[in-house]
């Protein structure tokens, strides 16, 4: 769904791996955003020709619009209002055109995984919720999966702006 040579905005990239990294091997530009210094500094060392910023995406305001916007893994993390105040940032980074790529949780709730034996705060709106979200915000959706089994057992939502 992106044009060749296309800007995306990753979204909680984390180090850049596999998402930006796949994407920047196939010819687009990549702006990563994430919280942690740490993760920017591992995104910058994977990734030394993208750009990367230290910003929390509750809010983003990057006074620029994407050809794809990306929050894989990065979403599911804020607590179900913050989650419902992302869509208008997506709005406002998003050209009309671009695509919206997400993870959830496959049903409304909020869990406590663990990542290396630390604590992972994990939360879901349900997904007649995004779908009303989406839509308010001018996102058509074009496919959603829930716990796809070809894609590690993810939620998976795939959004195009009007």
């Amino acid at each position: 769904m992106l044009d060749p040579g296309a800007t995306v905005l990753d979204v909680g990239c984390g180090s850049g791996q596999p998402i930006a990294a796949c994407l920047a091997g196939h010819g687009h530009r990549v702006v990563g955003v994430d919280s942690s210094p740490e993760m920017i500094a591992l995104f910058r060392a994977n990734l030394p020709g993208e750009a990367a910023e230290v910003a929390d995406m509750r809010s983003l305001s990057l006074g620029s619009r994407f050809s794809g916007l990306i929050a894989w893994d990065s979403l599911f993390h804020l607590a179900p209002d913050e989650q419902r105040l992302m869509f208008p940032v997506f709005r406002s980074h998003a050209l009309p055109g671009a695509p919206l790529l997400f993870t959830s949780g496959p049903a409304c709730g909020e869990a406590i995984g663990t990542l290396q034996g630390e604590p992972l705060y994990h939360a879901s709106l349900g997904p007649g919720e995004y779908r009303l979200l989406l839509g308010r915000n001018g996102f058509d959706v074009v496919a959603h999966v829930a716990e796809d089994p070809d894609c590690g057992g993810h939620t998976v939502w795939l959004a195009r702006r009007r």
